[in-house]
């Protein structure tokens, strides 16, 4: 067995690894990141890109097949589209892999020794890399465990044959006639949805009362409609209980009784679990929190020289937590002052309409003892939403009452997502109501919503 020495040693190349590494070698540290897969981890592979990667092809076709129905913008007609679903997925995994190349390439820009193999911690600072060519032993001053997280199974309904896993289904090179989503989370929606956009016929079972219960009802709600536009069957306080019919079919116990609904392909997305196993992990003296491995906000572990970082550390599971993370880090270990002290990490549900939540909802700042000033600004008064025929949703800010300082800005709209950087960068800079009422926004733009809330709260909107 070779060994070789490091000053930082990364374990996983995922988003927060791979970040945390080539920063390291800006700053002139000697380090080395272990993957087993290809570099880029679960979102870049099968996860974030893939997924709106197969979202945006899914909304072409229905924008082509829409007007071969004469349901498009008026005077738009077109003959009836195909689809070639195999070349779908060729696309996208092309990508996938054009991104791999560029993260390779950065790291080895950066210095970075990229090693593929599976690891696995001997003690603290030494870590045993199987790779294809035979294992080779590292000893490292600094170690920061990236592992990720992974898919959670239903233990009545294993992954394998009809069951699937978000990985498999960006995987598949068929559309399913018929497909299940076990799950109304923000993963099996953007998935079903696009699924329906190209002809599947799709039931979602969610076990809540509604759809994306992780976001507040108003949010949720225009995303149930356009749901219900598409044809999809969806059924909330409904259980999956298992495969019946030689496999071909879900049993479903709802509250009028238990269903049968049958499947070509059925997809469990009931959330992920952060992945401490299979490397070791026990080896070492590490205080947990819950299934995570806890950190302090420095994303120090309870055992000196080791950090981790990314969702194996808990929620919010996102690839820019995990990204800040792992800079944060790497600074860390360069001898520089960092802590861990953003105001807020944005969400987005990648549904159609797409959601956006920065900082507090109206429910979490008053419940957190704040009293609030909050009004939303609906896109069936905006402009450029009408031109784009996506009036449905709004923008709704939360803010002190006291010195109107926002707490929260929250939206629902088609192409919202990329309003959430000025939503992010208006909290970080410790924004107040005037302030995004007194700047210039931009017509005609859906960003004309978030001034004209902005407005609405200091009691003076002008196109409502």
């Amino acid at each position: 067995m070779t060994e070789i020495t490091c000053k930082l040693l990364v374990i996983g190349a995922g988003p927060g690894g791979y970040t945390c590494a080539i920063r390291a070698g800006q700053l002139g540290i000697d380090t080395i990141v272990v993957e087993a897969e290809k570099p880029g981890g679960t979102c870049l592979n099968v996860g974030c890109i893939p997924s709106k990667a197969l979202i945006h092809a899914a909304g072409e076709y229905e924008t082509i097949a829409a007007a071969a129905e004469g349901k498009s913008v008026p005077g738009i007609s077109s003959a009836k589209p195909g689809l070639d679903f195999a070349k779908t997925i060729a696309w996208k995994d092309g990508i996938v892999r054009r991104l791999n190349g560029g993260v390779a390439g950065l790291l080895k820009k950066a210095g970075v020794r990229l090693i593929a193999g599976h690891a696995r911690f001997r003690d603290g600072k030494s870590v045993e890399v199987k790779t294809p060519s035979g294992s080779q032993m590292i000893h490292a001053e600094t170690v920061v465990i990236a592992t990720g997280s992974e898919p959670i199974a239903i233990p009545t309904l294993p992954f394998g044959g009809r069951v699937i896993s978000s990985t498999e289904a960006l995987a598949l090179t068929d559309i399913p006639n018929k497909l299940i989503v076990v799950g109304g989370g923000y993963i099996g929606l953007e998935l079903g949805t696009a699924f329906a956009k190209m002809g599947a016929a799709v039931t979602v079972v969610e076990a809540t009362s509604r759809i994306l219960p992780q976001y507040d009802a108003g949010l949720s709600a225009p995303v149930r409609t356009r749901l219900s536009a598409l044809g999809v069957n969806v059924l909330t306080g409904a259980k999956a209980k298992a495969l019946v019919s030689d496999g071909t079919a879900l049993a479903v116990e709802t509250a009028d009784g238990q269903q049968i609904l049958d499947a070509d392909k059925i997809l469990v997305t009931v959330g992920r679990r952060p992945v401490t196993s299979g490397f070791g992990l026990e080896t070492l003296d590490l205080d947990m929190n819950g299934p995570f491995v806890g950190i302090d906000d420095r994303c120090h572990t309870s055992m000196r020289g080791v950090f981790a970082i990314g969702d194996v550390t808990g929620e919010p599971m996102l690839a820019h937590r995990a990204m800040a993370q792992g800079e944060m880090v790497a600074e860390i270990v360069a001898g520089r002052h960092r802590a861990w002290d953003r105001v807020s990490i944005p969400a987005i549900c990648f549904t159609d309409p797409e959601i956006v939540t920065v900082g507090l909802s109206p429910d979490e700042a008053t419940g957190q003892g704040f009293d609030i000033k909050t009004d939303l600004f609906p896109f069936k008064a905006n402009g450029r939403a009408l031109t784009l025929e996506r009036e449905d949703g709004f923008i709704r800010t939360v803010a002190r009452a006291d010195n109107h300082v926002l707490l929260g800005i929250q939206g629902v709209g088609a192409g919202i997502a990329e309003l959430s950087a000025a939503f992010s960068l208006a909290l970080e800079m410790g924004a107040r109501l005037e302030d995004v009422a007194f700047t210039i926004h931009a017509h005609p733009t859906q960003s004309e919503a978030f001034h004209e809330a902005a407005l609405m709260s200091l009691g003076h909107a002008i196109h409502i």
